[in-house]
């Protein structure tokens, strides 16, 4: 696995780092972050972001580097568990399912429709001042949280900051100081979190950090990126996770564009999903340069397929529902107006791709990656708004009905679970992407649906054209 001497702070698992913040370290050791992941929820002005991260090193103390817009105080930072994390990166992430074509000749018994039933879920290292630097960086709060030392800093020169942190044993990335420039200039404080390593267990070289969360309230919402561009030198992988009431994010200072979805994919593709799917989003950014790719808008407590259960309450509050302005209800899954939407965006680029920082602005809802059919024939693809958000990178490999047809009006194109003896490989979710081999010709070669957003052609007709099967298959004879 290729590390990277600048940490991730805002990246999904493995993914190549991409980041809001970075490590320093004393004695000048090489910190090497290789999973990273970040959650915001919005509300209002209050801002919760909440980060995992693995840190793979000597074991030494090291911090974090984070531009924040306000002085944070103890009780607006907290230690999380760590496995709400992995369900949020589960139940977005792009997925593939397997579908079998039902008896053509079956008819469905008359039912009456019954009320849905919803389960409910449910020794430390001392950091010094700013003395001999002229009052320029100044320690504006200092606290311990778990195994973490908290100063919060705020500075009047980008020199200065870089400066204090040398005089605190921390060596500094080359060209550190033009990148703080830009959040000095803004007013923004900066958030370090110090770790004891004494505190910390090492397993393999790997220190498992609980993660950490914290909460403001800003009128702007942002996510710095610019500082983990200082070692970047080759592409790196983005996943930004948004969590809110019946709202979707999208970002306003740059181009938007959903994945492709509803892709019928070659048999084969079942052990080559991850080649495919990463070959579809390169080619969708080829297409859509310096765009930021929305992979998965949908209400956050419920999925269709559903790789990993969906949130429940208790993860709301672990993620911050628990600080919004309006607190979170038991009936809160029944009201649309207040169900959580679960937003994933994700970009890929360099040093020369990415020259400002993320700010998000609210999205109209869409609808995506569906079993819906266009006029009752083609399997429909892409995004279209809609009430509510319902959207999902989904792709899907499909087997014919190969049985008997002696009915006199087979019905073809009704799909579902597989029949008796055939066993279902269950809903297959990509992850670590950004470690995949890139192979642009992936998509041609498992595409069985035609693409229209990138020209490609398909190897076969699109699901729900073989509704047309109906008419041209002879009606048996008596």
């Amino acid at each position: 696995m290729k590390r990277l001497v600048v940490a991730a702070l805002c990246l999904a698992p493995f993914a190549a780092s991409a980041f809001c913040g970075f490590y320093v370290a004393g004695g000048g050791a090489e910190l090497f972050n290789n999973a990273t992941q970040v959650v915001l929820m919005r509300e209002g002005t209050r801002t919760v972001l909440s980060m995992q991260n693995n840190y793979q090193g000597p074991p030494e103390d090291f911090a974090m580097v984070i531009p924040v817009p306000v002085v944070l105080k103890k009780e607006q930072v907290k230690t999380l568990p760590r496995e709400v994390f992995a369900r949020v990166d589960t139940l977005s992430a792009p997925r593939l399912v397997e579908y079998w074509e039902q008896d053509p000749c079956y008819v469905e018994p008359p039912y009456e429709e019954e009320d849905r039933m919803v389960q409910k879920s449910g020794g430390m290292v001392r950091m010094r001042g700013g003395g001999g630097l002229g009052g320029l960086v100044k320690v504006e709060a200092r606290f311990e949280v778990g195994e973490y030392e908290v100063v919060i800093l705020s500075a009047k020169d980008a020199l200065a900051l870089e400066q204090w942190l040398k005089q605190n044993k921390y060596k500094i990335p080359a060209g550190a100081e033009p990148l703080f420039r830009p959040y000095v200039q803004q007013g923004l404080k900066f958030f370090v979190a110090k770790v004891n390593a004494k505190k910390v267990t090492f397993e393999k070289g790997m220190a498992k950090l609980s993660p950490l969360r914290f909460h403001y309230d800003a009128e702007k919402f942002e996510l710095p990126v610019r500082l983990g561009l200082i070692n970047a030198k080759e592409k790196q992988d983005l996943i930004v996770h948004v969590l809110a009431r019946n709202q979707r994010y999208e970002l306003a200072n740059l181009p938007n564009v959903t994945i492709p979805t509803n892709i019928d994919l070659a048999p084969s593709a079942k052990s080559e999903f991850p080649f495919f799917y990463v070959s579809l989003f390169d080619r969708t950014l080829a297409k859509n340069p310096k765009a930021v790719v929305t992979e998965y808008a949908w209400q956050a407590t419920s999925c269709d397929p559903c790789p990993t259960s969906p949130l429940s309450q208790e993860d709301f509050a672990t993620l911050g529902a628990d600080v919004l302005p309006t607190k979170p209800k038991e009936d809160d899954q029944w009201n649309p107006e207040r169900q959580f939407v679960l937003t994933r965006l994700h970009a890929r680029y360099d040093k020369t791709s990415l020259g400002e920082d993320l700010v998000f602005k609210a999205a109209p809802a869409i609808v995506g990656g569906r079993e819906f059919l266009t006029d009752g024939k083609a399997l429909e693809q892409g995004s279209r708004p809609d009430s509510i958000n319902n959207f999902q990178a989904r792709y899907a490999i499909r087997y014919p009905w190969k049985g008997k047809v002696e009915c006199k009006n087979p019905v073809y194109g009704r799909w579902g679970g597989p029949p008796a003896g055939e066993q279902s490989a269950g809903t297959k979710s990509v992850q670590d992407s950004a470690f995949v081999a890139r192979d642009p010709a992936k998509v041609d070669a498992l595409a069985e649906s035609p693409i229209a957003e990138l020209s490609v052609k398909g190897l076969k007709p699109r699901a729900g054209e073989a509704l047309g099967r109906a008419a041209a298959t002879p009606a048996p004879k008596k």
